[in-house]
């Protein structure tokens, strides 16, 4: 079976280490904390030959920008008032909720699609699904589009 996939959307506990380094050595370029690529490599904790290895690979994902789609996929328990909460959790955060549709549960659990638009006023996308990963009855929460 051929992988045709050019982006995975990973979450940062599944990053390692080098990788994020060379995110922070970007950061540091891109401040002015470093002048050179040797002092930003160094400042954060990586060899240069990693750094050019992937300086072009791997940047932050801001999923908060005002205007982003983005399109959630969940693995929730039919529990009476569920979908309810998880809807308050999005209205909450103030994105605004574009399409909504819920598999029929099978085996007492059922995938729920959201498609939802950050607006100026939405506070952290992170935090709101951070906030819906920890709701109880909510199994797994996954970010499978984004469009800018």
């Amino acid at each position: 079976m051929k992988d045709d996939a050019r982006f995975y959307i990973i979450r940062r506990r599944a990053v390692p280490d080098v990788l994020l380094g060379v995110v922070r050595a970007n950061k540091y370029l891109a401040s002015g904390k470093a002048k050179t690529i040797n002092e930003a490599v160094e400042m954060a904790g990586i060899s240069r030959s990693s750094y050019y290895k992937f300086k072009d690979d791997i940047e932050e994902f801001h999923d908060s920008r005002p205007g982003t789609t983005l399109t959630l996929s969940a693995d929730v328990n039919d529990e009476r008032g569920l979908l309810a909460k998880f809807l308050s959790i999005i209205s909450a955060s103030g994105a605004n909720i574009l399409t909504i549709h819920q598999s029929v549960p099978a085996d007492g659990v059922a995938v729920l699609s959201i498609s939802l638009q950050i607006r100026e006023d939405t506070g952290s996308a992170g935090e709101m699904i951070r906030q819906l990963e920890e709701l109880e009855g909510v199994r797994r929460v996954r970010v499978t589009g984004r469009e800018s």
